[in-house]
């Protein structure tokens, strides 16, 4: 090809670091018969399965394609179209309860997709793996309706027909139809205040209809108030936001800006304190992890808490619950979760993680390859 887009180059480097080889012929099968039934079965998108399958795939199978739905792992949960289509599919590995994570077979449109959080088109020898050029593929990624984290992705593959606008509009409003269902369908959203900062750097408050986004000092302040029902002093504020005392100055002159975004209805002084419940994202975190609900608590984690935020009280929080969530993942047994979780920025030099990974990976298993190698790398 003489032409590469960003895109695809951009992937077949996270290709070659991971070591995939061009030449392999067939994705690898994780799950099968039982293990994939109850696997899927527990899966937040089952619930969006007939959405899906009543949206897009009568239509896929009159164009001589596939409808695949893969989990945030890469793992293709489901596989539709005719029996032509699906016996052609199986030569490469293209069926249920394989692997098309983009660290195992390299660029494909679902796992890149999931790998990126963007809807991907891979034409023909855009892919790595030389035995999938005479496929093209379109997926868009399906995202949790509560914790915004990909779930899993909604994926059309066949012959070059396929890559048209069409396709791409199509894949993009099945996924938001299935994103509406899990959100009609999840838990009523709790009372009280809503508090989300896990991954970005300004946290939004939500109570009812009304939204607000805060500045990254009054996230900060925020984020000390949640946890405090009782309230805190403005030294204990200060405290928290300052590791010295020339920065102490300024709270309260932010505690009243504060007060002015937020309303007299929800923040109060003396003590400074949240009037209403506060429900993070942070601590449905954590309270699933007390409930022993780890995959639960994995896919609500969107990242480290307020990640730029110096201030040592949100330091002290965010590290407290990256550390549990991170020696949950490892010790929980569970290669899915392990490797959902070395996906991300925050567990790719999670040593131990890879290492737990390693240790569970079959011999032969082309992710067991990319743990060993990524292990190397970080010695």
């Amino acid at each position: 090809m003489s032409f590469v887009r960003p895109v695809v180059a951009d992937s077949w480097r996270r290709s070659l670091d991971a070591g995939v080889r061009a030449s392999e012929e067939q994705a690898p099968l994780v799950l099968s018969g039982g293990s994939l039934e109850d696997y899927r079965r527990a899966h937040p998108l089952w619930r969006a399965m007939p959405v899906l399958h009543d949206v897009l795939e009568q239509a896929i199978v009159d164009c001589d394609a596939l409808l695949a739905v893969a989990d945030e792992n890469g793992q293709l949960l489901f596989v539709r179209g005719s029996n032509d289509a699906l016996d052609k599919a199986e030569r490469i590995g293209f069926a249920e309860g394989a692997s098309w994570d983009e660290r195992v077979v390299g660029t494909n449109a679902p796992g890149t997709a999931i790998a990126l959080g963007e809807p991907v088109v891979v034409r023909q020898q855009e892919h790595f793996l030389e035995s999938v050029h005479r496929w093209s593929c379109v997926a868009v990624p399906i995202r949790d309706p509560h914790s915004g984290g990909v779930i899993g992705a909604v994926d059309v593959t066949g012959a070059d027909h396929i890559v048209v606008p069409q396709t791409m509009a199509m894949l993009r409003a099945a996924a938001r139809l299935a994103e509406m269902e899990l959100h009609r369908i999840g838990s009523p959203a709790p009372t009280g205040v809503r508090l989300s900062g896990l991954g970005v750097d300004s946290a939004v408050v939500s109570v009812g209809e009304r939204t607000v986004a805060l500045s990254p000092r009054h996230s900060e302040i925020v984020t000390l108030l949640a946890g405090r029902a009782d309230g805190m002093s403005g030294d204990e504020i200060a405290c928290g936001l300052y590791e010295f005392e020339s920065g102490r100055s300024t709270v309260r002159a932010e505690l009243q800006r504060l007060r002015t975004v937020l309303g007299d209805d929800l923040f109060a002084s003396r003590p400074y304190r949240l009037l209403m419940p506060v429900h993070s994202d942070w601590s449905v975190v954590l309270d699933l992890l007390e409930q022993g609900d780890v995959a639960g608590a994995v896919q609500r984690y969107r990242g480290p808490l307020l990640p730029r935020s110096d201030a040592p009280g949100v330091v002290e929080l965010r590290e407290r619950v990256h550390a549990a969530l991170a020696a949950a993942v490892r010790s929980s047994g569970r290669s899915d979760l392990l490797m959902s979780w070395t996906r991300h920025p925050w567990g790719a030099d999670d040593h131990e993680a890879w290492a737990a990974l390693a240790g569970l990976l079959p011999i032969g298993s082309p992710m067991r390859s990319v743990a060993q190698a990524h292990l190397q790398r970080l010695a």
